[in-house]
């Protein structure tokens, strides 16, 4: 910015202020120049017009050549300036330069601008500017446009283009994008912050893991955690989404690792962890030499599942869902379970832990005491949704080792994972938006008033479906008192005594069916019998029920 401003004398459009011939040959050589590899580039020239009104366009360092001859010169450069009687801002830089270095006063420019690739003379300008600097400015840091004070010093006024140029930037921008508009149009109460802020964990990275992960990312959920010991097989690719032939060669990558790099290929912005670790199930024993090694296992799954809001439990057999059900209900996490069979499925959200309703944000860390035992055990009006063991009267055990391979594998039809899947990512979805989240009763399908309430429709329990018969159920059951993974008596003696009663469970397959009271049930239901009173005049009598 020159200091005082140039002043702009007769500046009209070059077909005015030149002839119709010098106009049309200016036009001629500015295309010609336009066109040459040498010169496209060259944002600043020479313009020399001779006497028989022949233009030519030159480089600013011929300046001197041309002095020699009775041309017309003007100093001509590339205007980006779309106002008509107005120059471009390169024109103050140009009479910067032409003052410093030649000294001159007055300076008739050309203010080149084209129409649709070519020259315009209609749009071009001429004229003349006027230039007055004091004396000694050419060794003073002149003012300029586009620098700014940021703590007493000049910088420039930068602007960022990663937002529309960075993959990774465009991939978020699309993705939420994406759930923006179903907020916008259909569910303005979503909220788009506490899906992106949800941590969740996944136990087990095999058919259901790599879809729930998939449908998650497709929620806007970004902090996942895989956990899997397992490594990819050939016949995995086709029916666990996140794997390719690649990572089955070579003995087979590790699934939590290979899926996590599948993820981050799919989404860069994912903030994906794959952990792999077996997962310590009761009914199998291990010897001394092992059970540091359990032990620390059972810490680190304990670390991850307190890091977590939600965890899902995918893995296959029932036994290694028992030690992250009584995490979680120690800690009262969202805890989701889907599990296929060969034509059907259940997915299920765990009820809150027993002592959550006593303790409230202090139940993770508090024992209670006996009398609040039985004051949660009295509480009839307060069910608990069951967990997955809730149903159950024998303790999970071994399922694998006396099976065949056939029989040890999941064998299920291909569209049932996805299907399962889904589900559990859409009950996730629906207890974070329902007002009392981990707390909410379950819905059932013909519960009108859950579905006018909630904007995402009712929030059942269970869900149970069935491809044979293409049907699928809402259930509701509520928690056991003798339940070998939830119950306040499992949960009071894992705070009392820890790892060691997590050993105990490992190691004797009775000792969960002992704790509970179900192996005296067992007894007692063994050695139950009914004596039918026979009498012949009333054989035919239907009337008569007993009612047991």
């Amino acid at each position: 910015m020159l200091d005082p401003p140039a002043a702009l004398v007769n500046l009209r459009p070059a077909s005015q202020w030149l002839r119709a011939a010098e106009a049309e040959s200016l036009s001629t050589a500015c295309n010609e120049w336009r066109k040459s590899k040498s010169t496209a580039d060259v944002p600043f020239f020479l313009v020399t017009i001779d006497p028989q009104s022949r233009a030519t366009v030159r480089l600013l360092k011929e300046w001197e050549a041309c002095q020699s001859d009775s041309h017309k010169v003007l100093f001509g450069f590339y205007d980006p300036c779309h106002f008509p009687n107005t120059p471009g801002w390169p024109l103050r830089n140009f009479l910067a330069l032409i003052s410093a270095k030649w000294n001159l006063k007055s300076v008739q420019f050309f203010c080149y601008r084209e129409n649709r690739g070519f020259a315009d003379m209609g749009l071009s300008l001429v004229g003349e500017a006027l230039i007055t600097v004091p004396e000694g400015w050419k060794n003073t840091m002149p003012n300029a446009v586009g620098w700014e004070l940021n703590k007493g010093r000049k910088v420039p006024r930068c602007i960022s283009l990663a937002q529309s140029m960075d993959p990774t930037r465009l991939a978020v921008s699309a993705a939420d994008l994406n759930l923006k508009l179903m907020r916008w149009r259909a569910l303005p109460s979503l909220n788009l912050n506490a899906l992106s802020s949800v941590k969740c964990l996944l136990l087990g990275a095999g058919t259901l893991g790599c879809q729930v992960a998939r449908m998650l990312m497709a929620w806007g959920v970004r902090k996942i955690t895989l956990v899997d010991n397992g490594k990819v097989a050939m016949s995995n690719p086709l029916r666990q989404s996140l794997y390719t032939l690649d990572d089955c060669l070579n003995g087979g990558s590790f699934k939590a690792t290979a899926a996590v790099e599948s993820l981050k290929r799919i989404f860069p912005a994912v903030e994906a962890e794959g952990v792999v670790m077996a997962i310590p199930m009761p009914g199998h024993p291990v010897n001394n030499q092992e059970q540091e090694n359990v032990l620390d296992d059972c810490r680190r799954l304990s670390d991850l599942i307190d890091a977590h809001d939600s965890v899902f439990l995918l893995t296959d057999t029932r036994e290694s869902r028992w030690l992250p059900t009584l995490l979680c209900a120690n800690t009262n996490k969202i805890t989701i379970t889907a599990a296929l069979g060969f034509d059907s499925f259940l997915v299920m959200r765990h009820g809150a832990g027993p002592f959550s309703h006593a303790h409230g944000s202090d139940a993770e860390t508090a024992i209670p005491s006996s009398a609040d035992v039985h004051k949660i055990k009295d509480a009839k009006e307060n069910h608990r949704l069951g967990c997955y063991f809730c149903n159950d009267v024998v303790a999970p055990t071994d399922s694998t080792s006396n099976r065949t391979l056939d029989q040890q594998c999941t064998v299920t039809r291909p569209g049932l994972a996805p299907i399962a899947s889904a589900l559990a990512v859409e009950l996730l979805v629906s207890i974070l938006h329902h007002p009392q989240g981990i707390f909410a009763e379950g819905d059932i399908s013909n519960n009108v008033i859950g579905t006018s309430e909630q904007p995402l429709g009712i929030l059942p329990h269970q869900i149970r479906g069935s491809l044979a018969q293409f049907s699928q159920m809402t259930l509701v059951g509520y928690s056991s008192p003798s339940c070998t993974a939830c119950c306040d008596t499992v949960l009071l003696e894992y705070r009392n005594k820890g790892m060691e009663f997590i050993l105990q469970a490992i190691n004797h397959p009775t000792y969960l069916e002992d704790l509970t009271g179900l192996t005296e049930l067992m007894k007692s239901a063994t050695a139950f019998s009914l004596d039918w009173d026979k009498d012949d005049d009333d054989v035919d009598n239907d009337d008569d029920c007993v009612e047991i």
